[in-house]
């Protein structure tokens, strides 16, 4: 197709089954040519599904909506992290970042680097080994290849640079068949300059969002992004089309996680982890709209797979074009710390349901967080939470806790209001994506099952984060310490088994009993002396745990609890630990005003996250 003819579906907006073709689409292998086809990837952050080919009307996406037309638009496709740095390392690897370590948003910056074992390799690699030239550039000078910029990576694990050959495609040889990926800022090009610049006044905001002008103002900047973003992936097909290669190259394009705010990036609704998909190229079905569920790891494995190379047994993602494609019953997804927000979050979805289990329930959906924080829309939000001005939906992320699980029907409440995880009517459907999430975290040896700080030590002693799973020690690990903190979210009721967890031969399960027993926060017979006990402990993070408990349980020797977390906040060689120790702090709040020196001397910590912290206490006990 002509370059002219590109821009003639800018009137393209909603879908329309009848006007696509309607469902199912033909789920053969695409066609096999003998010469290899190009494949490039258009990856943008920060961005939901908000295109015209996806029914957005507010805004007009003639480029995407014809890679739609041209090519197959997959409607329920899923991020496996709501965040870029856990996204993209599984992007690479085409497996869940909860089974290679790389979980923890930007994990391996300091001390604690996380390494892939032999036989797991980035995909640049595999296309390099196949012959393919690799490419990974930023959206900086298309149209001027020789001048394009590296483009964003962020992987959470060391990895050798050499697995890109350029930063573009034009240093291949003549007939050399390329794989190359475009990293552009989406949603976060929220000062674009378009030609026809969203007026606020025409924004409708999801009802989980007040009717606020601040808030309509900075999704009509990010509606922008979208146009933006529309504009750049034309830039990047008139390349194609330019050089006579668009009919030999094949395209995705999607986004790392959904767009940044409030219940978006960082969160498993439907605004954090439903993403836009499409395909377009040589033996792909155009006009096709796909109904299955499809996570992004599948793009790895179709990508090799549509370049004739074997894809290896170890990845997790699936063929999307091949032969039993669409036959995903469930999604998984799963988000872990971000920044120095600690949390875990993980969720399991079908067609029509949605379950969400929150193991750090105690905890407020909107605690603090130095990214989100920063934003307008964060604070305008915490404005209104405190004027009591947001109704029972919009003030739930900033209640005081959360549900330990979420059930929603996304077929008569696709917003995500109504939680039916106490529905007796429900029973049956919750106890089945129960055990689903229970039996994707053991299949997938989910490391987010051990807190980081317990990871980051035993990192010493495997050859990767991955290994350490491999180890049946570890599993049983991950696995007590899991039966315990089920337990904990019980609330009073488990105190007496909390308190004889103190006890247990694991110092991991140790830690999480003090843990709980902190956010319980009730006295118990033995309580006290079996945390004093715990200051003593072998293992440093179970000594913060305990200090912390007896901070807000009140029950044990107060002083000495608050000289274990400075000296760990302090001196301890775990980084992780340091960090944690910074957090029990930041939780007891006025009563670590007697050690608010050494908080400030921790302002200087060498990890980013420590500073972060004790910037916070010190900004609210030295006001």
């Amino acid at each position: 197709m002509k370059r002219r003819d590109f821009l003639k579906y800018a009137g393209f907006a909603a879908i329309s089954a009848d006007f696509w073709g309607g469902w199912p689409c033909d789920l053969s292998a695409a066609t096999r040519k003998s010469k290899r086809p190009n494949i490039v990837w258009i990856c943008a952050e920060d961005m939901s599904p908000h295109m015209g080919c996806y029914g957005e009307t507010t805004i007009k996406t003639p480029n995407i909506d014809r890679l739609a037309k041209e090519g197959t638009l997959f409607r329920n496709a899923f991020i496996t992290c709501p965040v870029c740095s856990p996204s993209r390392s599984a992007m690479e690897t085409g497996m869940h970042q909860t089974s290679i370590g790389a979980h923890n948003h930007r994990s391996s910056r300091h001390n604690v680097k996380i390494k892939l074992p032999l036989h797991i390799k980035l995909v640049s690699e595999y296309f390099q080994q196949a012959g393919f030239y690799t490419s990974n550039g930023g959206m900086l000078n298309i149209g001027n290849l020789s001048k394009t910029k590296s483009g964003k990576t962020d992987y959470n694990f060391v990895w050798d640079k050499s697995v890109y050959d350029g930063s573009q495609w034009s240093g291949r040889k003549d007939g050399q068949p390329f794989f190359a990926q475009f990293q552009i800022h989406g949603g976060k090009s929220r000062s674009a300059k378009v030609a026809n610049p969203v007026n606020p006044a025409n924004v409708k905001l999801p009802p989980y969002y007040p009717d606020d002008y601040i808030l309509r103002a900075d999704w009509a900047t990010y509606l922008n992004s979208v146009i933006q973003t529309d504009i750049e992936v034309g830039q990047i097909m008139k390349q194609l089309e330019d050089e006579g290669i668009a009919d030999e190259t094949i395209v995705f394009f999607w986004t790392d996680h959904g767009i940044s705010h409030i219940r978006g990036k960082q969160f498993l609704y439907e605004e954090g982890i439903h993403i836009p998909l499409i395909v377009r190229g040589p033996g792909i079905k155009a006009g096709c709209i796909r109904e299955d569920l499809a996570e992004h790891i599948d793009i790895t494995c179709t990508s090799l797979d549509l370049a004739g190379i074997s894809v290896p047994s170890h990845m997790q993602g699936g063929k999307l074009f091949s032969k039993g494609a669409g036959a995903r019953e469930y999604v998984f997804a799963a988000r872990d710390r971000c920044d120095e927000t600690v949390d875990r979050i993980r969720c399991v979805r079908t067609q029509r349901f949605k379950y969400i289990r929150n193991y750090y329930s105690n905890r407020s959906g909107a605690q603090p967080n130095r990214y989100k924080d920063g934003k307008l829309i964060m604070q305008r939000m915490r404005q209104l939470y405190a004027a009591g001005k947001l109704d029972a939906n919009q003030k739930k992320p900033f209640l005081p806790t959360r549900p330990v699980e979420e059930l929603y029907d996304l077929k008569q409440d696709p917003c995500e209001l109504n939680n039916l995880a106490a529905d007796r009517k429900y029973a049956e459907t919750l106890d089945h994506l129960r055990t689903k999430l229970d039996e994707w975290m053991a299949e997938t040896r989910d490391l987010g099952q051990i807190p980081e700080p317990i990871l980051a030590e035993l990192s010493s002693k495997y050859d990767s984060f991955f290994a350490i799973m491999e180890d049946p020690a570890s599993r049983t690990l991950a696995r007590r310490m899991n039966e315990v903190w089920r337990s904990g979210q019980r609330g009073q009721e488990a105190i007496p088994d909390l308190v004889k967890a103190l006890k247990d031969d694991l110092a991991g399960v140790r830690y999480v009993a003090a843990l709980w027993l902190g956010n319980i926060a009730k006295p118990a017979k033995g309580m006290a002396g079996a945390l004093e006990h715990g200051l003593t402990d072998a293992a440093d993070y179970a000594r913060v745990a305990s200090a912390r408990a007896i901070l807000l349980s009140e029950q044990g020797p107060a002083d000495k609890a608050l000289a274990v977390l400075v000296r760990q906040m302090q001196q301890s060689k775990n980084e992780v630990v340091r960090h944690y120790a910074a957090c029990a702090l930041e939780d007891i709040g006025e009563k670590a005003r007697g050690v608010l020196d050494a908080v400030k001397k921790a302002q200087s910590d060498k990890y980013e996250y420590v500073k972060r912290v004790t910037n916070r206490i010190v900004a609210k006990l030295d006001a």
